[in-house]
């Protein structure tokens, strides 16, 4: 049983170690911090008209190889000649997300996830559906702009939504990019899951492995990265714990419970794809702050869609 001084052993490790690190990057202007926001600047003063097509190709240019060929980061309502009186940012351009940028003045959602309840927004199978149309006309009516920004988030380097996450969780100096792997302090995976919890404002995860057991090495991948990426990263990085989005339950999580049965130290947490990715969200209107610092911006959480009984 954890005692109230073991209990908080992990979050005194993190939080004199994020302090050290802190201290010592802030010299350097935040980069490792928020590496987007330094790469790419400009002059809003020059010119008064702020376009929905223009902070998307504002948003383009910081991305290694873009534009892309093939991408779902289109336009899913609106025109890129849009005026921009205020955007907002959610994983979702949800009804209630539309109803409430209306209601703050704004014109323009940057979401991250589909608009129209398919991967590709497809929408021809959907003509004569009313729940659809409805919020197609919705968005017409108030003459609103949807774009989605999933390819190029992802694309930035580091990952603009793993950043996010990453920074939320408060792991920034435990965390490498290249391998999605933290190496905290050592912790139980109860502790640990009671600190993403807190952290990504999440109620309830899924979860598989002994609360009590001691992790260290965190194998992190938020959203839906699919089975076979989860288990060869698993393979290949021999974590403590994955935590990620969402799981197709009979791919990873039968591996995990295969691996469990077979005496490796492996646990899995599934926090749920909103609120896995959600930061990424908050790391766009951040992003979107520091650019154009004369329009209003405001991140709306599209919250779970899903109730816990």
């Amino acid at each position: 049983m954890e005692t109230g001084n073991k209990t908080n052993d992990f979050q005194d490790e993190v939080n004199r170690r994020n302090f050290i690190y802190t201290a010592t990057k802030a010299l350097a202007s935040g980069v490792l911090l928020f590496p987007a926001l330094n790469s790419f600047s400009i002059n809003e003063s020059a010119e008064d008209t702020v376009t929905v097509g223009r902070i998307m190709d504002m948003f383009i240019s910081e991305v290694p190889n873009a534009p892309f060929d093939k991408t779902v980061d289109t336009l899913k309502a609106g025109s890129r000649d849009t005026k921009v009186t205020g955007i907002v940012t959610s994983m979702f351009a949800t009804i209630e997300v539309i109803q409430k940028a209306i209601a703050s003045g704004a014109n323009f959602i940057i979401g991250h996830e589909p608009t129209f309840y398919n991967h590709l927004d497809e929408t021809s199978w959907l003509e004569n559906d009313e729940v659809y149309r409805g919020k197609l006309n919705l968005l017409n009516q108030h003459k609103i702009a949807v774009w989605r920004n999933h390819d190029y988030i992802h694309s930035l380097v580091p990952d603009g939504v793993a950043q996010g996450v990453v920074e939320k969780l408060g792991w920034g100096n435990f965390f490498d990019s290249k391998t999605s792997v933290a190496v905290l302090p050592p912790a139980s995976l109860k502790r640990i899951i009671q600190h993403a919890k807190e952290k990504l404002n999440i109620s309830e995860v899924r979860y598989m492995g002994n609360l009590e057991a001691t992790c260290k090495k965190i194998l992190l991948m938020p959203g839906a990265a699919g089975g076979k990426s989860q288990i060869t990263a698993l393979g290949k990085e021999k974590p403590d714990v994955l935590i990620c989005g969402e799981i197709q339950e009979w791919e990873t999580a039968e591996y995990v419970r295969d691996a469990r049965v077979q005496g490796h130290n492996l646990s899995l947490v599934v926090l749920g794809h909103i609120a896995s990715e959600e930061p990424g969200s908050e790391f766009m209107a951040e992003w979107l702050k520091k650019k154009l610092p004369q329009v209003k911006v405001t991140h709306i959480p599209a919250k779970n869609s899903l109730l816990f009984v």
